[in-house]
């Protein structure tokens, strides 16, 4: 009797503390297991969709590559050719007649163009002989500036006066940026009244004027003050809010 009456009160005291402990310490709630919620799969793959590229690989679209390739195989070629022969007149003229006249017009201008920039400007001019001999030319005032350029800036200006000529008969008329250039030319070659006569000239265009041209005659007129005062007087004329600059007199020895 006594171990039974023990054992109950020991397993009632048991009891009373396991209700206190659970009365006294509430319950922790995970929040990953009241949250959690099954990721949703996601599909991976690979292969780009058709028509579309998930990034850049670095190659140039090719439109835009395309668009940079200003110059055929067949024209380099021809540039190419005519370098290694200019030297050699008979060699030269027989690769024009075998490959420069069987070029597409577009092929030849491309042609005229890079020989101006890489300032081969005696190939140039016989490239341009073979354009004006073509059935599909027309007199065209931007062939004859952008070789005209060419010449004046290599102080070819022999060259520059027979295409001025040429450019006259065919009724085209030079603007400004050929005035300017030409005349610079004749300044850096030394001959400031050819520089004049191209300026007479320019002053009968019907285009309106402009201060470059002025003002570069006025920079290379210097040494000659008569032929500079001229030009500054139609300046100050033409552009009346304009200042010319007159330097010391003393640097050129303009006084005795």
């Amino acid at each position: 009797m006594a171990t039974r009456a023990f054992s109950r009160s020991k397993s009632s005291f048991f009891s009373s503390v396991l209700l206190q402990n659970l009365k006294t310490t509430p319950i922790k709630t995970t929040p990953l297991l009241l949250n959690s919620t099954i990721p949703e799969l996601e599909i991976k793959s690979c292969r780009p969709i058709s028509g579309f590229r998930l990034y850049h690989d670095g190659r140039p679209r090719g439109p835009l590559w395309r668009g940079k390739k200003l110059i055929g195989k067949e024209a380099l070629f021809v540039i190419s050719g005519l370098k290694r022969f200019k030297d050699n007149e008979e060699k030269l003229g027989k690769f024009v007649k075998t490959h420069v006249l069987r070029l597409l017009k577009m092929d030849m201008i491309a042609v005229l163009t890079e020989l101006e920039r890489q300032e081969e400007v005696a190939l140039a001019i016989k490239v341009f002989n073979v354009i004006r001999r073509q059935d599909w030319y027309k007199p065209d005032v931007y062939l004859y500036k952008d070789l005209i350029i060419a010449l004046a800036r290599s102080k070819k200006m022999e060259e520059v006066m027979l295409l001025w000529d040429s450019m006259k008969k065919e009724d085209l008329f030079p603007d400004s940026q050929t005035y300017t250039e030409v005349i610079r030319g004749f300044l850096n070659s030394g001959c400031p009244a050819d520089a004049m006569n191209i300026y007479e000239d320019m002053k009968q265009s019907p285009d309106p004027p402009e201060e470059l041209p002025f003002r570069i005659l006025l920079k290379g007129l210097l040494p000659h003050p008569l032929l500079r005062n001229r030009v500054k007087q139609d300046f100050e004329e033409l552009f009346p809010e304009q200042h010319v600059y007159d330097p010391p007199e003393e640097i050129f020895g303009m006084r005795g």
